[in-house]
């Protein structure tokens, strides 16, 4: 077992520090005596220089496979045999880990509307300051891991990323994203939030990827292989883990689809409040106009149920999985095929 450091001043971490260091980032409570202690690992690695990577997990609490990820990779990455230096947050929103809710407890926020932070505001804005200023300039390539949590939903297997305007970056995110060889990449809106971990770091040059590995609430087998495998292959990419890349799923039979939704109409939200019926799993091909699924509403004896119907072409990469839906909650994702 590695000691731990505890470090109050974070000013003071050690980031050149050869080999494998792991700390645990104290981040005072607001209005209480206290400290969210949130887990780094620094590892430089020995076998020579490289690029930097970083990798998170954690950052809805409720998201269990990228935690499991990473913290596999935090003790188990040999430093060396590493180029360059990998860092490692796998429960990066702590507060929300420990409650296994979505946002934090201790200030109601969402880390991944949060950045890119503040050093004066509440706990959840002090960590993604220390994000944002000492983390990810110390980086190249950003990973973030999540997943569909306890929102109700389902999500497709897939990595992430945003549209972005520099065509030499965008280029080598479709690269990058599939190496964690889920059947799906999604380029997804930029337009339905602000504050993300991802927008941070793409408004910084970097190579970022997200991606969606489970649902609710629980560790999904296959999503922890494609997150795990995923980023050891991104690291075989850059020459920073010696080996080749390796296939996740060598027997689905086709590489990742590169699909897109871009636009906030590929996000449908529930016309009502009711229990969804599908009739495909997610990751299906559907056409326009064809049934999906249909709502049912329950208090309302004499109303059939709602048949719901894709507004286009393209693939199911989300769905209600738990029941009921709430009216406005997002119902369905029908992304688009596209070319890289």
């Amino acid at each position: 077992m590695l000691d731990v450091h505890t470090v109050h001043y974070h000013e003071t971490l050690d980031f050149d520090r050869p080999g494998k260091t792991l700390y645990e980032l104290a981040f005072h409570y607001d209005g209480e005596w206290g400290n969210a202690l949130v887990p780094l690992a620094v590892i430089n690695g020995t076998a020579g220089p490289g690029r930097g990577l970083v990798a998170f997990g954690g950052t809805h609490g409720d998201e269990y496979e990228g935690q499991v990820a990473v913290w596999r990779l935090m003790h188990e990455l040999d430093p060396a045999e590493i180029c360059g230096r990998v860092l490692l947050m796998p429960r990066l929103n702590t507060p929300a880990c420990v409650a296994g809710t979505r946002a934090s407890p201790k200030d109601g926020a969402n880390m991944n509307r949060a950045f890119p932070g503040n050093p004066r505001g509440t706990l959840t804005a002090r960590i993604a300051h220390f994000v944002t200023t000492a983390v990810l300039p110390r980086a190249d390539v950003v990973l973030d891991i999540h997943a569909a949590g306890r929102g109700g939903q389902q999500f497709a297997l897939c990595a992430s990323f945003h549209e972005v305007t520099d065509p030499a970056q965008r280029a080598e995110m479709v690269r990058v994203a599939s190496l964690f060889d889920t059947p799906f990449v999604m380029i997804y809106s930029s337009e339905m939030a602000s504050g993300l971990l991802t927008d941070q770091a793409e408004s910084m040059g970097k190579v970022t990827i997200g991606g969606e590995f489970g649902h609710s609430g629980g560790v999904l087998r296959q999503g922890v292989a494609h997150a795990y495998h995923g980023i050891k292959n991104v690291l075989r990419h850059y020459g920073m883990l010696p080996g080749a890349v390796e296939p996740v799923d060598p027997g689905r039979g086709h590489p990742p689809r590169l699909v897109a939704a871009t636009s906030l109409d590929n996000y449908i939200p529930a016309p009502i409040s009711g229990v969804f019926e599908p009739r495909y799993d997610v990751g299906a091909a559907v056409v326009a106009g064809e049934l999906v699924g249909r709502l049912y509403d329950f208090e309302r004896v004499g109303a059939p149920p709602l048949e719901v119907r894709s507004p286009r072409d393209g693939y199911i990469l989300l769905q209600p999985f738990e029941a009921p839906t709430r009216k406005g909650v997002t119902m369905l994702v029908i992304a688009e095929g596209t070319a890289a």
